[in-house]
């Protein structure tokens, strides 16, 4: 047990400082939610000690009692050392203002499809209320369709992975929003098991990092499944069967949507015989494209 006189560490400000210094000293990469050691070391402390997420000036000067700062110091320890991903520690992740369960089984969720779903994909959707069919491939933690079912109250989400693994956080996270009716987890090889009906929309962020990217990736990223990232050479392996098999699921009006982060120059070579659509994000216009049905169908 630690000595709380003997420690130079007494209150929470004590423990942020030396958690700032420490990921900086480790030289640590944050994409996952962070996106500096202050913005990390807060959210580590603040949930290891059980506080509020969003309030930690009034208890900045709080004194901690031992057993706080042993597994405050050990949280430190382990996102430095370890180089895990914050939210494998704490086994939560957040889109927006949704919480999701992850643990190593799932890659931590983000998605700049998920900025776009709480608009309801206007003005690409004229009536939201008219969506009773999604589809979206590449689950991972349920994160997206829970979004999708949430905004589009008149819709049932079909949502596929190839990792059982993967199926079993998501269907933990579509149990805690109480969606069991509206969310079917379907284990398939992209549209191998997929019921044989027509969509109004697919959607999906599936594995899009090219083979030079996936060999510099950060530590960080190698705590994650490899499989949900890997894309191939391109990146663009499973992006292609994606596009190859959507016109013949979506319905005439239909829309496809893809994340593909930083390949957009090798989506726009890989398919060529479109005019991509690309949608705005927090990070640029180049990290999600969108095709219609009719696009896809004239292609065929």
């Amino acid at each position: 047990m630690t000595n709380a006189n003997t420690l130079p560490f007494q209150t929470l400000r004590d423990l942020l400082r030396y958690a700032v210094t420490r990921f900086n000293t480790a030289q640590l990469f944050f994409g996952h939610g962070s996106a500096n050691a202050l913005d990390e070391a807060a959210y580590l402390l603040l949930h290891t000690l059980k506080l509020p997420l969003d309030k930690i000036e009034p208890f900045l000067d709080a004194r901690l009692l031992p057993h706080e700062i042993d597994a405050a110091i050990a949280v430190i320890e382990r996102r430095a050392t370890d180089r895990i991903p914050a939210s494998y520690i704490t086994n939560e992740a957040w889109l927006g203002t949704y919480n999701f369960y992850v643990d190593e089984r799932v890659i931590v969720p983000r998605s700049f499809i998920a900025e776009l779903i709480p608009e309801r994909f206007t003005p690409w959707v004229q009536d939201p209320e008219e969506v009773t069919d999604i589809l979206e491939l590449c689950t991972g933690s349920g994160c997206l369709p829970i979004m999708l079912a949430d905004a589009f109250e008149n819709a049932h989400v079909d949502t596929v992975d190839i990792s059982k693994d993967a199926l079993e956080v998501a269907a933990k996270n579509v149990a805690t929003y109480e969606l069991e009716d509206r969310i079917t987890l379907i284990e398939s090889d992209l549209y191998c098991n997929v019921p044989d009906k027509l969509y109004d929309m697919i959607i999906t962020n599936p594995p899009y990092v090219n083979s030079s990217s996936m060999s510099k990736l950060p530590k960080e990223y190698l705590h994650e499944p490899q499989i949900a990232l890997a894309g191939g050479d391109d990146g663009m392996d499973l992006v292609r069967k994606i596009v190859a098999g959507a016109a013949s699921r979506l319905k005439p009006n239909g829309i496809l949507m893809v994340e593909i982060g930083n390949e957009r120059l090798f989506a726009e070579e890989a398919f060529a015989e479109f005019g991509l659509t690309w949608l705005s994000t927090s990070a640029g216009d180049d990290m999600v494209f969108m095709l219609t049905a009719e696009q896809l169908q004239e292609a065929n």
